[in-house]
């Protein structure tokens, strides 16, 4: 039975408001910032198949509509009244949770004896035991190294809490107490989403509220395909690079091929790299999964505003996610870092609509998500305790007639940061700098959104400092039609000081009382020539501080006098004797990936991962990394050293890897 529109749209509102008030309850009774600052943290209410069909409106995690519960449902079948399920494990939750970290529960709802729905929840803990404190870093090669597995199983039985499960957990983490009112508050917020869906089913009937699920997935998947037939029919290629995977100095390289057809869309990432020996390898369970399809959700989400938000925006989507990619995570492969692949996904997926025109899309985000912490003895010295200073966050790409939004990278999620305040009441550090970062945006008719910095000094000694998903380092997000590429990120110990360090990627920084540390994060690509940029708002955006004078020069052609005011003269005369030999009117990559590209062009990638997949995995990472060190054997480490210098010859280089290829494989089947 299909309800009508009146009471569809009833429907609709009232099962939101209990998702609205689900997140509130988790946000206001957690104890961890993560939680009640960051918003690290979801909730939804599932229909009686396991499949989301109410979010919050109030969540800043939408890309985790997309998610499969129905492994984890599966995996506990004789759920009873009273039950919650939890788990953190991606590969026996068939990927419902990507990393340790993320806790997740799952109540039935029953009525009258019968499953009418489900309530779901997750958070981000602060620490779930491991080789380091928060339990993430890059360099990790397994999933044993990085904390506690717990698979699909009863929390809670019959209204009764498994204290020995509870036991187990809270021994294994460096934040026990923290942790235990994290997840108390998960408990709490399910109960009181099945109590409101009972007091719905009193009020509209349960036939209502079962045919709203089916109605509701519906409604959205009409809507969103009609979203997807914006996009001419066509196929679409392009990739996009992270710096390395830590372990070796090799960038990884994630690839995408969009088919699109009247309203539907297949994303096939064929021709992706394979998995690594590090934790960037990403859980999917070989399916379309929330991190494959990010991009598409915000696509979708942002240009109809209107529909409900739940699995129908993916009816006319699928996904093919090849075994061994590093998309694609095989246990017992290490997934700590997995947001770092997706983001280049996503901004590979967005090259690709660019690709079909889509002139409404913007330049790629800086796409860096890199929670700050900080791991530090107690004040009397014998606990060591973990705290998440930041989630740090480049700035938004710019699009056509708006620049990039600065400081505020939600291409991922909309996580708030931590007030400054309340980072220096929680830990032994003291906050210098808190700030936009000049020059950082890439320059455009519409400006990318500059970076955040942040500085900080360390007050006692014996500290921690853990910055996963660094990023950016080797590969800026790039420019569109005319538009430069954003900043490199950087980071710096003892900046301006005799023992001044620049730093690359780490897994944990030992600090001491006195030293500072400083991350600059990198800026969203610029769109349009940065020429043609209105010179009042260059000047305006000298005067903010996002633009040096210097910049504003050299970028922009506009000469700012030295009272502060724009020169227009000056300007004109400068403007009009720019080359516009060196402009891309359609991708600006940087030089980095440009000379990494005459060597390792599209073709040659192909091939080589495609003799890489006809060996067992265990062969594959070595013969890579032997392969392409035969051919740049001074390939130095992101942010340490430049592409453009070690592949100045790109003609040598290419015979050198042509030479390793034939030994590794025995024959000369690539270009």
């Amino acid at each position: 039975m299909k309800l009508d529109p009146v009471t569809l749209e009833i429907l609709n509102n009232k099962v939101v408001a209990i998702a609205d008030e689900m997140f509130y309850g988790l946000k206001h009774a957690s104890r961890s910032i993560y939680v009640k600052e960051a918003d690290d943290f979801d909730v939804a209410l599932l229909n009686v198949a396991g499949d989301l069909f109410v979010h919050p409106s109030v969540s800043t995690m939408n890309f985790l509509i997309d998610t499969d519960f129905r492994p984890t449902i599966a995996a506990v079948p004789d759920v009873e009244e009273g039950d919650v399920i939890i788990t953190n494990d991606p590969y026996t939750s068939g990927a419902l949770s990507t990393h340790l970290p993320d806790i997740h529960m799952i109540r039935p709802y029953f009525h009258r004896g019968r499953i009418v729905a489900y309530g779901w929840c997750f958070v981000h803990c602060t620490d779930i035991g491991g080789v380091v404190p928060s339990s993430i870093a890059p360099s990790l090669s397994e999933i044993f190294q990085e904390g506690l597995r717990i698979p699909p199983m009863k929390f809670l039985k019959r209204g009764k809490l498994n204290d020995d499960l509870m036991a187990l957990i809270m021994a294994n983490n460096r934040e026990p107490e923290v942790n235990r009112g994290d997840i108390k508050a998960m408990l709490g917020t399910l109960e009181t989403g099945e109590g409101r869906v009972r007091e719905l089913i009193a009020r509209h009937g349960l036939r209502t509220f079962l045919d709203a699920q089916t109605d509701l997935q519906d409604y959205t998947a009409a809507k969103a395909r009609e979203v997807l037939r914006r996009i001419p029919d066509g196929v679409y290629e392009f990739w996009d690079y992270m710096d390395d995977d830590k372990v070796t100095r090799i960038p990884l390289r994630v690839r995408v091929k969009l088919t699109v057809k009247d309203g539907r869309m297949k994303i096939d990432l064929t021709g992706t790299d394979p998995q690594v020996r590090a934790a960037y390898n990403v859980p999917t369970n070989g399916k379309r999964n929330y991190w494959i399809s990010l991009r598409v959700t915000n696509f979708l989400t942002t240009n109809d505003q209107t529909m409900s938000k739940n699995i129908g925006l993916y009816r006319s989507i699928e996904a093919v996610v090849p075994p061994g990619i590093l998309m694609n995570a095989e246990f017992p492969d290490a997934c700590g870092v997995r947001s770092n692949p997706p983001l280049r996904i996503s901004g590979a997926i967005n090259g690709a609509l660019l690709k079909a025109g889509s002139d409404f899309l913007p330049a790629p985000s800086d796409g860096s998500t890199m929670p700050l912490a900080l791991s530090e003895f107690e004040a009397a010295g014998d606990q060591r305790r973990v705290a998440v200073i930041e989630p740090m966050r480049g700035g938004m790409g710019a699009m056509k007639g708006q620049d990039g939004v600065d400081a505020r990278d939600t291409s991922l999620n909309n996580m708030r940061n931590h007030p400054v305040e309340t980072v220096e009441n929680d830990m032994g550090l003291v906050v210098c700098r808190y700030d936009v970062r000049i020059d950082s945006g890439g320059p455009g008719k519409w400006r990318g959104g500059v970076g955040q910095i942040l500085e900080f000094e360390v007050l006692r000694d014996g500290g921690r400092v853990l910055s996963r998903g660094m990023e950016r380092l080797r590969f800026p997000a790039y420019g569109v039609g005319g538009g430069k590429p954003g900043a490199k990120m950087r980071s710096i110990l003892n900046i301006g000081r005799a023992d001044e360090k620049e730093l690359t990627k780490f897994d944990q920084l030992e600090v001491n009382a006195g030293d500072t540390v400083t991350f600059l994060m990198g800026g969203g690509g610029g769109y349009g020539d940065p020429f043609e940029r209105d010179p009042e708002r260059v000047r305006s955006d000298v005067e903010m501080g996002f633009v040096s004078r210097e910049a504003a020069r050299s970028d922009y052609g506009v000469v700012i006098g030295n009272g502060g005011g724009l020169d227009g003269t000056a300007t004109k005369r400068l403007r009009a004797r720019r080359a516009k030999d060196n402009i891309h009117t359609d991708f600006d990559f940087g030089p980095e990936r440009e000379a990494w590209e005459r060597v390792f062009d599209d073709k040659t990638m192909w091939e080589l991962n495609r003799r890489l997949f006809d060996l067992p995995k265990s062969a594959r990472q070595d013969k890579r990394r032997w392969i392409i060190e035969q051919a740049v054997p001074d390939l130095p480490i992101a942010g340490a050293g430049s592409l453009t210098d070690v592949l100045a010859d790109a003609d040598a280089a290419r015979r050198r890897l042509k030479h390793a290829m034939v030994q590794a494989f025995g024959s000369e089947e690539t270009s």
